[in-house]
């Protein structure tokens, strides 16, 4: 180059490279916010289109719940609205295929509360199923049995392994026993006796705590000495109304801890509810054999709560993104809309 010097032609090209390479720099930095902008609003949009996919099922769920158990014969619209949908069955406790709706699908789980032991109901024979499938010694059950009732009856009198006030007020962070209904199936983690690992380790999956505010409320109006003298008839005779578990909507766990149950009649009946209801002895006889049939009965019914627990997951196409949304609702043609959302959670824990 003509009127610059030979040593400082280096130095110019040098500038050059060096502002070619932060030009670079800075372009490739924009392209990677770009690109991470746009997923991000691609991730977004993905997990708002899931969520409200998981909330259509939900809805479709309730639809068909009201329609077929309040109005049975009348069709359920498809779940895009234009007209009847193809027959998918509400099955209880068993995989339901997906339905598409809009650009993804949803998948729908229902559980009947029938299924489960209600912490506010059962009784001594009942809850002594419960904890049968758990690695304890008959005095750690017995203690668990008594603090259940204790936490749950209106008095303060302790029964001989149980717990009231004195025992939870000396706790290092101490606390008073309820003497009232449990209003969730966590209040279990108060109770004496019950560990994380055993609340954990199956025994959240296996109880309710739903009922009719009716008979709550009767309950509460009845003395303490009446509850006490009907739970010391229970110990008498298993065979009351709410020592009965419906065997079509109760989840392994439950039907595991069935007396004389064992791992592959658990799997046999799991198996026969995928395709179609146990509706009578003979059916029970059939599937689970006649000895594990004497000593299961006493503690079966046919009949369903009104209490319904519905898990739906919502995808879309070539995408990995998954919501779930889970909700309680209560079925009664008594409600202004035939049902009622009792528990609403905003995003369901999805267990393998």
């Amino acid at each position: 180059m003509k009127g610059i010097p030979y040593n400082e032609r280096g130095i110019a090209l040098f500038i050059v490279l060096w502002v070619m390479a932060l030009l670079a720099v800075i372009a490739g930095e924009f392209c990677y916010a770009v690109r991470t902008e746009a997923n991000i609003t691609r991730n977004f949009k993905e997990e708002t289109q899931t969520y409200y996919l998981a909330v259509s099922g939900l809805s479709w769920a309730v639809e068909n719940l009201v329609v077929r158990e309040l109005t049975p014969g009348r069709a359920v619209a498809a779940a895009d609205g234009e007209g009847p949908q193809e027959d998918v069955p509400l099955r209880i406790n068993a995989a339901l295929p997906p339905v598409d709706y809009g650009d993804g699908q949803f998948t729908v789980f229902v559980e009947n509360e029938s299924g489960k032991i209600n912490l506010n109901k059962a009784g001594y024979p009942l809850l002594k199923m419960m904890l049968s499938r758990f690695e304890m010694s008959d005095a750690e059950r017995n203690v668990i049995i008594d603090s259940i009732m204790d936490w749950r009856d209106k008095d303060k009198l302790h029964r001989p392994n149980g717990a009231e006030d004195e025992y939870y007020l000396a706790l290092p962070s101490p606390y008073r026993c309820k003497n009232g209904d449990f209003t969730s199936t966590g209040e279990l983690l108060l109770v004496r006796g019950i560990t994380p690992e055993i609340f954990y380790g199956g025994l959240e999956d296996m109880v309710s705590v739903y009922q009719d505010k009716e008979e709550a409320e009767r309950d509460i109006q009845r003395p303490a000495w009446e509850r006490r003298r009907a739970e010391q008839a229970v110990r008498r005779k298993p065979a009351f109304d709410f020592n009965k578990i419906n065997i079509n909507s109760a989840p392994p766990q439950v039907l595991a801890a069935f007396p004389r149950m064992t791992e592959n009649a658990v799997q046999e009946i799991m198996k026969y509810r995928e395709q179609k209801d146990i509706r009578s002895v003979s059916d029970l006889r059939a599937v689970a054999g006649d000895d594990i049939y004497a000593a299961v009965w006493p503690y079966v019914t046919f009949n369903l709560s009104p209490y319904y627990t519905l898990k739906s997951v919502g995808t879309v196409a070539d995408s990995r993104t998954r919501r779930g949304v889970q909700a309680v609702v209560k079925i009664d043609r008594r409600l202004p809309k035939g049902y009622e959302i009792v528990q609403w959670i905003d995003a369901l824990e999805e267990r393998s």
